[in-house]
């Protein structure tokens, strides 16, 4: 499996890749993989300030409904509208297809969050 190396990674299997001043997130292949058919996601609360850990999407497959949390603390700017028609797109391509964006407090924060490397040491990849 081949992470990309242009983003940051959560040991709760969220990807962060910056955009601007924005922090796109999504989940990562590991993720995905082990959650199966993801048939909804959604519950991302446009507009919401939250805390870094604080639960800002819900994504549920066939097996189980899994919670997305913020990597950093910010306020939450886009929702991918496309995943509710397509949900799968997550399973199709996990690095392409984000759950939400957001603008964090202060983008440091995302320095300590885990390279590819670290990412793949941490869950044996």
């Amino acid at each position: 499996m081949s992470l990309p190396t242009d983003r940051k990674y959560t040991e709760s299997h969220e990807w962060v890749k910056a955009e601007g001043d924005v922090f796109v997130i999504g989940i990562t292949d590991n993720a995905q993989n082990q959650l199966g058919d993801i048939v909804f996601v959604g519950d991302v609360d446009v507009g919401a300030k939250l805390g870094a850990g604080d639960t800002a999407a819900v994504v549920e497959s066939v097996k189980a409904a899994s919670d997305i949390y913020a990597p950093v603390a910010g306020e939450v700017v886009a929702f991918n509208d496309a995943l509710d028609a397509n949900p799968s797109a997550i399973n199709e391509s996990p690095y392409e297809a984000w759950i939400f964006k957001i603008k964090p407090n202060n983008a440091a924060d995302a320095d300590g969050l885990m390279d590819a490397a670290g990412y793949a040491a941490a869950n044996g990849l």
